[in-house]
């Protein structure tokens, strides 16, 4: 591989990679006199370790110190699939990197997981974060940054970065159906969670189960692209105190199926009920807002707004 074309796996900037062999000898164990640097399997092993220890915090020279042990305490080391070399693809801004601004260190070390497609790395992130923080905090401070930055990348690339943005959004699944999946209180009533029919967005709504699942809270998760008439039915069967719909852009908004379940009914005569609409997400602004429905504005309003429902 090219510099360039490691650069762009990792996740750093060729520079960075300059100043690493510069600094700490982290450079090709063959370099022919007079000729471009050509990174072989085990160097960019070398530097995938490097990135994955300074990413949970270690010290650079540490961390390179740690790298050129275990490479040399692995007799070969298997080749791996390489990145195609996209010639001018890297720009000067490091275009590998993600722009997530000032977070927290799992975040970074999160998203550089993500752009070199460090599975194993973004799964051991996710699960100490969710396991150290909540999933409520796990998800603003680390999951929530980290996607912004991937999706701002693509949209202002072009495709190059769905691949990161699908891979990502995958481990975030995983991890937060993870924290979801806790005993139940036995009996009373839940809270459903469903996206709008032609909403195919779901993570915010994992989040949102996560949550209700770290205080004990019941709910019935019924995903996103729920259809209209399914989404009246399970309403009618399970008699929700409150239904938080999903809805990430302006065109899943379905105001008009928002009123109707906010007017389904339950119970015997004389003792009807009715559900509470939470219309979260940002498709729900301004005046497409469901009359007399709350609006949640942050993953632990939601929270507390169904925790209070459902007392």
């Amino acid at each position: 591989m090219t510099t360039g074309a490691l650069a762009l796996r990792l996740g750093v900037s060729p520079t960075t990679i300059r100043s690493w062999e510069r600094r700490y000898g982290l450079g090709p164990a063959h370099r022919a006199p007079g000729r471009h640097r050509r990174w072989e399997p085990g160097d960019v092993a070398v530097l995938e370790e490097m990135c994955r220890l300074t990413a949970r915090g270690v010290p650079p020279a540490e961390a390179a110190r740690a790298a050129l042990a275990g490479a040399r305490s692995t007799p070969s080391t298997p080749a791996r699939p390489s990145a195609p070399e996209p010639g001018a693809a890297v720009s000067a801004r490091g275009g590998a990197t993600l722009g997530v601004g000032t977070v927290r260190p799992e975040c970074r070390g999160l998203a550089r997981a993500a752009v070199r497609l460090d599975a194993p790395e973004m799964a051991r992130i996710l699960r100490r974060t969710v396991e150290e923080l909540g999933p409520v905090a796990a998800w603003n401070e680390v999951m929530t940054p980290a996607l912004r930055a991937v999706g701002r990348k693509w949209a202002t690339e072009g495709e190059r970065y769905v691949e990161v943005e699908h891979l990502l959004s995958w481990h975030v699944a995983v991890a937060l159906r993870r924290a979801a999946d806790r005993p139940e209180p036995p009996g009373g009533p839940a809270v459903l969670l469903a996206g709008m029919p032609a909403e195919l967005h779901s993570l915010a709504l994992e989040a949102v189960a996560a949550g209700l699942a770290e205080r004990g809270l019941p709910f019935r998760m019924f995903g996103p692209a729920l259809p209209p008439d399914a989404l009246l039915e399970a309403v009618r069967r399970t008699g929700p105190p409150a239904v938080l719909l999903w809805s990430q852009a302006a065109r899943t908004a379905d105001r008009a199926l928002a009123g109707c379940v906010a007017r389904v009914e339950w119970g015997p005569p004389g003792a009807r009920a009715r559900p509470v609409v939470l219309a979260a997400g940002p498709g729900w602004s301004g005046p497409r807002r469901p009359p007399g429905a709350l609006r949640p504005r942050d993953l632990a309003t939601a929270l507390d707004q169904l925790a209070a429902l459902l007392r």
